[in-house]
């Protein structure tokens, strides 16, 4: 039977809302990864063994010269390429729990059809949730713990208080896009977006990764390996500190995390970086230049 288009199913009436499957949790690679926390994160939920359940047809999504997918040169012949792979796995957790797992590269095109197949794993797997991992840039500064803006189709969803309440227009995402059509659907999808600093959302960040999954766990109760993500955090957290010290960074450092402790006392301050109310990126940058480029040295 063909599956029906997003414009079919949003005439339908709304689902019921006490599914009986797994939860799917939506994790991608693209406009939502400051500090790859996403990613990161992704990669806790990962076991290795999960059982596919759904594949993308990446070929239609994804646009390779934007994105060029690695491939090693070896003395005579090309090898070792990793072609890019946007699934949907049945994982389970410590304690055997089940939970669907969808990660990879966000799609660049085709956003309504990605929509609709989701839709379509959602109702085929009685999945009652849908919760969404992203990261954004923020003038926050990483001297703090890491700030976690929640949201969801409806207000009952939203299981944490926001330290702050705007009304913004903001670039959309698939992930945005997925958790605002599953909304008219009548399915029940909420999400996490974490604030990264703004000077470290180039790198991979792992507090952010780390707030993203404690935020889960919080919400589904699942048993999560976390450790690993909690020895790098040490180690990336010592080597920022190291490169703030010797490029004297620290007199910018500290009127961050005073603007950022205004604002948690109450004060009327948005944590949108502005080039009136925080350092600039560029000065940021200089003062962690040689960070950043032995981090993506490290990482090639």
């Amino acid at each position: 039977m063909a599956m029906k288009s997003w414009r079919a199913r949003r005439s339908e009436d709304p689902v019921d809302r006490e599914g009986s499957g797994p939860v799917l949790i939506h994790a991608l690679d693209g406009f939502l990864g400051a500090g790859s926390a996403a990613r990161l994160a992704s990669e806790q939920l990962k076991s290795g063994h999960g059982e596919v359940i759904h594949e993308f047809s990446v070929d239609d999504m994804f646009d390779y010269r934007a994105r060029r997918p690695m491939i090693q040169f070896r003395d005579n012949h090309y090898a070792d390429y990793e072609a890019p792979r946007l699934e949907i796995v049945l994982e389970r957790d410590a304690d055997g729990t089940p939970y669907f797992l969808l990660a990879g590269p966000e799609p660049d095109f085709q956003w309504e059809r990605f929509a609709d197949e989701v839709h379509g794993v959602i109702q085929e797997h009685d999945v009652p949730l849908t919760l969404g991992l992203g990261a954004v840039p923020m003038g926050v500064p990483h001297t703090r713990p890491s700030m976690i803006t929640a949201h969801g189709t409806r207000p009952e969803l939203v299981d944490r208080q926001n330290l702050w309440s705007a009304q913004v227009t903001v670039p959309s995402s698939a992930q945005s896009l997925l958790e605002y059509r599953l909304g008219e659907w009548g399915h029940d999808a909420a999400g996490y977006v974490v604030h990264v600093p703004h000077y470290l959302a180039q790198i991979d960040y792992p507090p952010a990764a780390i707030a993203l999954l404690d935020a889960l766990v919080d919400r589904t109760g699942l048993a999560l390996d976390i450790e690993p993500l909690r020895a790098r955090q040490g180690e990336t957290l010592k080597e920022i500190e190291q490169q703030i010290e010797e490029q004297g960074g620290a007199g910018l450092l500290g009127g961050l995390e005073e603007q950022y402790d205004a604002f948690t006392r109450g004060a009327a301050q948005s944590l949108l970086a502005s080039d009136e109310e925080l350092p600039s990126g560029d000065e940021l940058a200089d003062q962690f230049e040689q960070f950043l480029a032995r981090q993506r040295k490290d990482d090639q």
